[in-house]
């Protein structure tokens, strides 16, 4: 029975599993961190600060909380930033470098030494 168990345990997909579950609580906590620290301070700062920054009061009994959300506030900005890079990506240059180009020598020189050709 323990053989059967350990087995099920080993077939890998379970092993993945909980390696992706380990992963995903600590990105987890990462994210909330970085928010509490950061994004939310930010937010209170430009939606008016304090504990209630980030809120719009609608009446006496009704809020509308809306600085949780801030999808809009940094990660759109982050996409289109990216975008522009990824547009005004270079082409890489084609001129290699002297070093590259001296361990390429280099290379070449031992590959044909190995092959057993002479200079």
């Amino acid at each position: 029975m323990i053989k059967g168990f350990k087995d099920f345990l080993m077939r890998g997909n379970i092993v993945d599993l909980a390696i992706a579950v380990v992963i995903g609580t600590a990105f987890t906590a990462l994210v909330k961190s970085f928010t509490d620290s950061f994004v939310y301070p930010i937010v209170n700062v430009i939606m008016g600060g304090g504990g209630t920054g980030g809120t719009v009061k609608l009446d006496d009994h009704n809020r509308l909380l809306f600085g949780a959300f801030v999808y809009f506030i940094f990660v759109v900005p982050m996409q289109a930033l990216a975008e522009r890079r990824k547009r005004g990506e270079e082409v890489a240059p084609t001129v290699i470098p002297e070093d590259v180009a001296l361990l390429q020598e280099i290379r070449d020189l031992l590959a044909q030494r190995s092959s057993g050709s002479t200079f």
